[in-house]
């Protein structure tokens, strides 16, 4: 199903490779339904945004099902055939024997785990849109837990976040209806929409009151990557979520960066990314690795077994990285930090990140309908599966509001005394709210990080260098 609202999924396709759905009026072709993902042997797994942060998908060519109607158990082939008999009985309305079937295999895919899910005609053609980076809705990462439709990210640049939604609230209702209930297919389609429609969405902020929020939908183009300076030499690469072009996009910002300066240390900045496409988290690891395991994934399944393992050169060879991390990384973020984790590239700090480690296959069905069913698990360079344990950081540090104290005028100084000696040297400058004051201010874990690459850049100064400048 779209869970692009966002919600987080891993999907699977080749970006040179992979063939566009066909259009649901095509015939099917014999081997592979109109709108399948299953891709040639050759083809390689990407990841995908869908409902729990990031499900990973990966489209497999699975042998036939060997186990049909007759190697089920009767008893319970009967049951199921007494249930329907007693709703087109007595239920209250007439129900479409379609309806009750289709219903039953959602039921029966959603209850195995929260990402599992049936996909219609519909989110089956449109499922590789969620790779693109671009949709119409509020841009909202969803996750279903325990019946709560919780937010795990707003999208940068979003209407959601410029309306103020935040990582964490609980969405209780969409223009005055009540969420509980209703399918995650449902909810999907109520907040996408044309660009410029409004919607209210009703948000519950821990155990706060309601509050209405509203705003206008709109065409969601997200910019995966963007570079800025936190102070000269100290570059911040911040990326909200993984498309099949992030790992260009980091490239072309770096070069940006280096137009202007030279970098001496990166936080990459992956808080509130809720993850995206494989082969986009795969290019950004390897931006930063020359060589070793970015993640494997394994499962009963042959074709869900991958191993991605980086080439040689990297975009920052020799200079230190700090990675951000919260609550709000997940999926294929979680695959960049623990790579950069356990291969030592960086250190990594903030909370615990969302632990989303389960891998989702995209298996065609006829009619050009599918499932998305979970198949394997990810896991990271040194064996570490981070299913709902996430990626706890190096350095724990929680985000914080911090008033800085001016204590200038509790002290004096030699210069104050009457009668002292002169320096001819000149001095240096004076005590002057700083960009790291102001970054204090604004946000405790971005000044920690600077903290920690300006240590290492006076302490090893050599070591900080910029091979691509």
């Amino acid at each position: 199903m779209r869970r692009l609202v966002l919600a987080m999924m891993l999907i699977a396709v080749a970006p040179s490779q992979a063939q566009p759905p066909q259009d649901a009026s095509a015939p099917a072709a014999p081997a592979t339904p109109a709108g399948s993902l299953s891709p040639a042997p050759t083809q390689a797994p990407l990841l995908a945004p869908a409902l729990a942060p990031a499900s990973v998908l990966v489209p497999v060519q699975t042998p036939a099902a060997t186990t049909g109607v007759a190697a089920m158990d009767v008893e319970d082939l009967r049951m199921f055939v007494e249930v329907m008999d007693q709703i087109r009985a007595s239920y209250v309305e007439p129900v479409p024997d379609h309806t009750l079937w289709v219903d039953a295999v959602r039921g029966m895919l959603e209850s195995l785990d929260p990402h599992s899910e049936y996909l219609d005609r519909k989110d089956y053609r449109t499922l590789r849109e969620d790779t693109s980076g671009a949709f119409d809705g509020v841009g909202l990462e969803l996750n279903m837990d325990n019946d709560q439709l919780k937010v795990v990210a707003p999208i940068d640049g979003s209407p959601a976040q410029k309306a103020g939604i935040r990582a964490g609230d609980v969405i209780i209702k969409l223009n005055g209806q009540l969420v509980h209930g209703q399918s995650m297919q449902a909810l999907i389609a109520q907040m996408n929409g044309a660009p410029g429609s409004r919607i209210v969405i009703t948000i519950q902020r821990g155990d706060g009151p309601l509050q209405d929020i509203a705003m206008q939908r709109a065409h969601i183009a997200v910019s995966a990557v963007q570079g800025s300076w936190i102070v000269p030499g100290e570059a911040l690469l911040r990326i909200s979520m993984f498309t099949e072009k992030t790992g260009q996009d980091l490239e072309a910002e770096t070069r940006k960066l280096r137009a202007t300066g030279t970098i001496r240390g990166v936080v990459l900045d992956l808080r509130n990314n809720p993850g995206g496409v494989l082969n986009g988290a795969v290019e950004v690891a390897d931006d930063f690795l020359d060589q070793g395991v970015i993640v494997s994934t394994h499962g009963r399944i042959k074709d869900a077994d991958q191993r991605f393992v980086a080439t040689p050169g990297q975009l920052f060879s020799g200079v230190p990285v700090v990675v951000l991390i919260n609550g709000g990384t997940a999926s294929a973020a979680e695959i960049v930090a623990g790579a950069l984790q356990d291969q030592h590239r960086a250190l990594l700090l903030g909370t615990t990140s969302f632990g989303k480690g389960s891998v989702q296959s995209v298996l065609p069905l006829r009619g050009e309908r599918g499932i998305k069913l979970t198949t394997a698990r990810y896991y990271t360079p040194s064996g570490r599966s981070i299913q709902a344990h996430g990626i706890v950081p190096d350095l724990i540090v929680r985000q914080a509001d911090v008033k800085i104290n001016d204590d200038s005028d509790q002290f004096y100084h030699e210069a104050d005394l009457a009668g002292h000696l002169g320096n001819q040297q000149k001095a240096s400058s004076a005590d002057a709210p700083s960009e790291g004051d102001r970054l204090l201010a604004h946000d405790f874990q971005l000044y920690q990080a600077l903290s920690i690459l300006r240590a290492q850049d006076l302490m090893h100064p050599a070591a900080s260098s910029d091979p691509g400048h």
